[in-house]
């Protein structure tokens, strides 16, 4: 997986890793975050490398897919069928996110041979972010906190349906990283990293791509394990 990288302006404290949305790259998706300015007084801080110089930006690349629905290749970290409505052929997704997951997974542990994973942010907006997320079912041990952008929950519906017949937290949490990657999680238990993790999620309210319901949705779900 190739990466666009903004390196830190002074001593490396911290590490973002941001995904991409679908149908654009990295190099894309960059430069147009380093285009945004907080709103300071004139000869203040106001660009993130500015605010935040100790941190590294790293933007991975989605692969090229053939997409089902459009019958053509186009730069997404999974198939799918329909953003407004993710669960909708459903199936198109498994294969693609689960190899998007090991890819992001060996990025992460790159950036550990820099910083430890407990200063390590993992985040993305739209489909990135449903990619960051279940990476973070995946391995989602000990990360200083997740970073989500008008995205959603993959298979919400299916997770949805394992509360109604999970015992606890950890036989929940178990249920969804089999659900996700197709066995079981790790003998360690999962729930106490996952309850610990700082998670910010913003989503405009007039999103015409993703609908804002499907981040509440997300949300309500992700609620569940911190509860």
């Amino acid at each position: 997986m190739s990466v666009v990288t903004r390196r830190e302006t002074s001593r490396h404290t911290h590490t973002v890793i941001f995904l991409h949305g679908r149908d654009s790259n990295s190099q894309e998706f960059a430069d147009e975050f380093f285009e945004s300015e907080a709103s300071e007084h004139a000869g203040e801080p106001r660009t993130l490398p500015d605010l935040f110089p100790g941190i590294r930006w790293v933007f991975p690349t989605a692969p090229i897919l053939h997409s089902k629905r459009f019958d053509t290749a186009m730069s997404q970290w999974f198939d799918i069928w329909s953003v407004e409505d993710p669960e909708e052929r459903a199936e198109i997704q498994t294969e693609g996110l689960k190899q998007s997951v090991a890819a992001l997974i060996e990025v992460i542990r790159a950036e550990e041979t820099f910083v430890s994973r407990q200063n390590i942010f993992l985040g993305g907006i739209s489909q990135g972010f449903a990619t960051a997320l279940a990476t973070f079912f995946a391995d989602g041990q000990q990360f200083a906190g997740l970073i989500g952008l008008c995205s959603w929950m993959p298979f919400a519906n299916l997770v949805d349906d394992l509360k109604t017949v999970s015992a606890d937290d950890e036989q929940l949490l178990s249920a969804v990283h089999k659900m996700y990657f197709g066995h079981q999680a790790p003998e360690k238990p999962l729930s106490p990293f996952l309850r610990s993790t700082p998670i910010f999620l913003g989503h405009s309210i007039d999103d015409e791509t993703v609908p804002i319901e499907n981040g509440w949705r997300m949300r309500d779900v992700l609620l569940v394990p911190y509860n």
